[in-house]
């Protein structure tokens, strides 16, 4: 059969052409723009001056933004690895159950992940609140001390962590479950032959033939979670928003609450530059444990 190269590959070019000016509209542009903004003084929106790397410099004595920082990495520690591995193990109970219980299980999992924020946020603050929050009740029946949860410092970073796995783990689960279905019965049914118990067989067959998943399972949050904004945002609402400051929540504050907009491009950039190295760094770590497993 004759193919005509030169006309697949133009159709393939205005096939893809869409794509990829959205992409460079939405994305590149945006994102060479935050670049050139990072070395001016400039208002959010307006003309400004081009200032070298002062803006860079502020950061380093910027107390808030180290605040930030931590807060971030704090959040990050918090959320990424346990609610990775709290998936893991719902996934494993739910593979084993079959028909319609698994469905309705799998959906009761899932259903909060389709949840806009707003709604999380309130079904928390209605079970969290300190005056009439349904848990605080059960800690008034059982003699425990009420605690502010969203307005301590200390409590604060866990209880959103904690709300964000709720929120975040059914799509986690469902990629579990994919991996999980992926594994050929037959290596099940060869080490039942051979009595293999239950934490062997996780460890030897189910873990390493699961783990392409579960590396990306751990990128995807990693990436998600580094860039945290509105839990943090609609929880400290009456609280102590400064000291719970996380990164793109410090971006916020600097482009639209105090209008510096060069201030605000440098430590997108910052967060941007995190975000790539991280996930380049958690990449090249999957694939050399991957390695090892085999």
């Amino acid at each position: 059969m004759i193919r005509n190269f030169r006309r697949e590959t133009l159709v393939a070019l205005v096939l893809i052409a869409p794509f990829v000016a959205t992409y460079g509209l939405v994305f590149v542009y945006p994102t060479i723009d935050m670049f050139i903004l990072s070395f001016q003084k400039v208002p959010l929106i307006g003309d400004g001056t081009f200032v070298g790397l002062d803006n860079y410099e502020r950061l380093t004595h910027d107390r808030r933004f180290d605040t930030a920082f931590w807060n971030t990495a704090y959040f990050v520690a918090l959320s990424v690895v346990p609610g990775s591995f709290i998936a893991l193990a719902i996934s494993l109970g739910i593979h084993r159950l079959s028909g319609r219980l698994q469905s309705v299980v799998l959906a009761l999992f899932f259903l909060p992940y389709i949840l806009p924020v707003s709604v999380v946020y309130r079904i928390w603050d209605w079970t969290l609140n300190f005056q009439f929050g349904i848990a605080m009740h059960m800690f008034d029946l059982i003699g425990i001390d009420r605690v502010p949860i969203f307005k301590v410092t200390t409590w604060f970073m866990p209880a959103v962590a904690f709300v964000t796995i709720w929120w975040t783990a059914g799509f986690s689960i469902l990629l579990f479950l994919a991996g999980l279905r992926a594994i050929p019965q037959e290596i099940y049914e060869a080490a039942a032959l051979d009595n293999t118990g239950r934490w062997t067989l996780f460890r030897r067959i189910t873990w390493p033939l699961l783990w392409p998943v579960t590396a990306l399972v751990l990128t995807i949050q990693l990436i998600l979670q580094l860039k945290i904004f509105d839990q943090v945002y609609l929880f400290s609402q009456g609280g102590r928003p400064n000291d719970n400051l996380v990164m793109v929540y410090y971006i916020f504050q600097r482009a639209f609450v105090n209008n510096h907009g060069g201030r605000a491009a440098a430590i997108a950039v910052v967060l941007f530059v995190i975000v790539i190295i991280v996930s380049v760094l958690n990449f090249q770590l999957m694939r050399f444990s991957d390695r090892r497993n085999r």
